[in-house]
């Protein structure tokens, strides 16, 4: 159980963890120069030397929980380029730290409770279960039935969650040298920057309960989907109605072909028309935040996370998603330029960036794709290679994307659990404005 004493002191021991990186750093860089005196391959000692530093980050985050442990989720796609003996363990402890936190004492619950809707917060419901429905890294959700009769899921917040997330990322901001290593192209301070304002979004139940009142409207008597209505917020609490269907994790294990290819449509359809329909992304598609309904439709949870995407970058949005369906590599590379994507004073080698982008961007190029585990095993195998020639090693990922690049990838990622075969393309060209060319637009519009 975790007492809101605890937070201090696990405080020291993640800060004590964070700070063990850089030091390990050091040491592999001295160990990496005094085997290149020897006669080493610079390739080969700089390669081993991103390995050791690629372990001992994963093996560190792994361990945490906050801030340090969201930061491990989004770069965990370096996971598959790591030998089974690193990305093995990570996963595992990462899975565990997701699906098996720590559940609150019913009696810190209910002093968040009091402090968020008053003394006589019991009187707001007919009934509240103290044991947590689920449970995640900056707060528990807990099953009740509101004074109305209506179920509905009651969001708690961690006591000390918020400053625990702050420090956390605080000391990652110090890492830049340490993912440098990793990503040369990158420019990590911006990035930490823009995720850590991200979370402490995320920590506010006031923005979460805006947000998914804008989207339901949005998606209000939708034939696909369903979005929770907001009950009541109130500082650390946010209640809504509860949602009932197969978990999308469910489907993934258990689903036959055809219940597969529909819940992945649906979800597809969901991330790419968000900013459309509403001007914000869902900004967390793991599984557990999606539902099929009895009646065929997709239910969605948990809008912490969520990016708004004024119509502007959008077009700009689609115009990126596009360029793998470009013939001409220089227009390409003036594409990712004028984003930022390749940084000023950085140069690359164009038949590579071709070469690299070319089957990543196939899904947005036929007329269907077939989503698969092989795919994305490749797909990752080329993102994350270590050796210092990868091409996308040298690119970077500019702040306002930083959002939109963990949704594309972890949706894709879903897709290709689900192992479904979906049009892409069409979804992609009826919701993303600017992905179409003239032609296209003639044909959708037309």
């Amino acid at each position: 159980m975790v007492g809101v004493s605890d937070l201090p002191r696990r405080a020291v021991t993640r800060s004590a963890k964070l700070a063990s990186l850089p030091l390990g750093f050091a040491g592999r860089t001295a160990l990496g120069i005094g085997k290149r005196t020897i006669g080493r391959p610079a390739e080969a000692v700089a390669m081993e030397i991103q390995t050791r530093t690629a372990e001992q980050l994963f093996k560190v985050l792994g361990e945490l929980k906050g801030g340090a442990m969201k930061l491990g989720q989004m770069l965990s796609i370096f996971e598959a380029a790591l030998p089974p003996e690193i990305a093995g363990p990570y996963r595992a402890t990462l899975t565990r730290l997701q699906e098996a936190a720590p559940p609150l004492p019913a009696s810190t619950v209910h002093k968040v409770l009091a402090e968020a809707l008053g003394e006589d917060w019991r009187d707001s419901f007919t009934s509240f279960d103290d044991k947590p429905a689920a449970a995640a890294s900056i707060g528990q959700v807990h099953r009740a039935v509101w004074a109305d009769g209506r179920p509905v899921a009651v969001k708690v917040q961690y006591p000390g969650a918020g400053k625990a997330l702050i420090s956390d990322f605080n000391q990652l901001a110090r890492l830049g040298r340490l993912f440098g290593v990793l990503m040369p192209g990158l420019d990590v301070k911006s990035m930490l920057a823009e995720l850590k304002e991200r979370v402490v979004e995320e920590l506010d139940y006031t923005i979460e309960a805006e947000s998914q009142t804008i989207i339901r409207d949005a998606y209000l008597d939708d034939p696909d989907f369903s979005i929770p209505e907001v009950i009541a917020q109130s500082g650390d609490v946010l209640v809504t109605e509860w949602m009932e269907g197969t978990p999308l994790s469910k489907i993934i294990s258990d689903g036959d072909q055809e219940t597969r290819n529909h819940a992945a449509l649906l979800y597809c359809r969901f991330l790419l028309s968000g900013p459309k329909r509403s001007g914000m992304l869902h900004g967390d598609p793991h599984p557990g935040n999606f539902r099929l309904l009895d009646d065929g439709r997709l239910g969605v949870l948990d809008f912490g996370a969520v990016d708004r995407i004024p119509g502007g970058f959008q077009r700009r949005l689609g115009l990126l998603l596009r360029i793998g369906t470009m013939a001409d590599i220089d227009e390409i590379e003036d594409a990712l330029r004028e984003e930022d994507f390749i940084r000023e004073g950085v140069e690359v080698d164009a038949e590579e960036l071709q070469a690299f982008l070319a089957p990543i961007t196939e899904p947005f190029v036929t007329e269907t794709f077939k989503f698969n585990r092989e795919w994305l095993r490749d797909m990752a195998a080329r993102v994350t290679d270590l050796r210092p020639t990868n091409v996308v090693r040298q690119l970077n990922l500019p702040p306002e994307y930083v959002i939109i690049h963990r949704v594309l990838s972890a949706g894709t990622g879903v897709l290709c659990q689900l192992e479904c075969e979906i049009p892409a393309r069409a979804e992609s060209l009826k919701w993303v404005p600017g992905f179409a060319d003239d032609e296209d637009e003639e044909l959708v519009t037309g």
